[in-house]
């Protein structure tokens, strides 16, 4: 194995030793995502949205296949890591609308 190879292998976590770890290795080594410079967030870079954009395409098409419709939703954020955030920023007040009831 080359010495560039094995370096690239080394900088990888073992996915049997933390499989989180080495699940963000991968898809930063593979350029997909980067960090942005919000603490917890990733900016989804060209490939890795392509892949995405592909993924959509795909379910997509199955769910008009059994008559089902697509729905946007923002994103969710569970209240206890909103009740967190208030603790450690000073001055954080979250402007959110919460989802108290889910179904039809």
């Amino acid at each position: 194995m080359a010495k560039d190879e094995k370096k690239l292998v080394e900088e990888i976590t073992s996915m049997s030793e933390d499989f989180a770890q080495w699940y963000t290795d991968i898809v930063k080594k593979a350029k997909l995502v980067d960090y942005s410079g919000i603490r917890g967030c990733m900016v989804i870079q060209p490939y890795g949205y392509a892949i995405w954009e592909n993924i959509q395409k795909e379910l997509d098409r199955r769910f008009k296949e059994t008559g089902h419709e697509n729905v946007y939703m923002p994103m969710f954020i569970p209240e206890s890591l909103l009740q967190r955030e208030k603790d450690h920023v000073e001055g954080f007040a979250p402007e959110v609308a919460w989802v108290t009831h889910g179904g039809a």
